[in-house]
C-alpha cells in the first residue's frame, strides 16, 4: 500500500512539492547563512518524494540550545506558513473519504515543518 500511495502521491503533487523545496533549498545553500536552512528544505523534499510509509521523529527530552534558536529563527522569519500551508490542504483533502490518506502525509509534512530542527524521518 506504500508504493501505490507514493506513486499516486508523486503523480497528485507530490512530485512538484518536492522540487519547489528541492530548488528553494538549493537557493538557500548558495549564502553561508542560508545553508542550515537549506538544508531543512533538502529534509523537506526528501519526505515529499515519498511520505508513506514515513514519520517525522522529534528529539526527546531537551534541544540543545542551537537546535532551539534554529526553530526560533524559523519560525520568527516566517516559515511557520509552510506548516499552515500543509495543515488546510491536509484538512480539504481529509473531506473526501479517498482523499483521508493524503490527507494524513499533508499533517506530517506541517508537523516537520513547524520544527524542522532536530526532527529526523523515520
Amino acid at each position: 500500500m506504500n508504493i501505490l500511495g507514493n506513486i499516486l502521491w508523486l503523480i497528485l503533487g507530490g512530485l512538484l512539492t518536492a522540487i519547489g523545496y528541492f530548488i528553494v533549498g538549493l537557493l538557500f545553500c548558495i549564502t553561508i547563512i542560508g545553508i542550515p536552512f537549506g538544508v531543512q528544505l533538502m529534509k523537506f523534499a526528501a519526505f515529499a518524494l515519498s511520505p508513506f510509509g514515513k514519520n517525522p521523529e522529534f528529539p526527546k527530552g531537551n534541544m540543545g540550545c542551537l537546535t532551539l534558536g534554529f526553530n526560533i529563527l524559523w519560525i520568527v522569519f516566517g516559515w511557520w506558513e509552510i506548516a499552515i500551508m500543509h495543515f488546510i490542504f491536509g484538512c480539504l483533502f481529509c473531506i473526501t473519504i479517498v482523499g483521508i490518506p493524503f490527507g494524513v502525509q499533508h499533517f506530517k509534512l506541517a508537523k516537520l515543518s513547524l520544527l524542522p530542527f532536530g526532527s529526523s524521518i523515520k
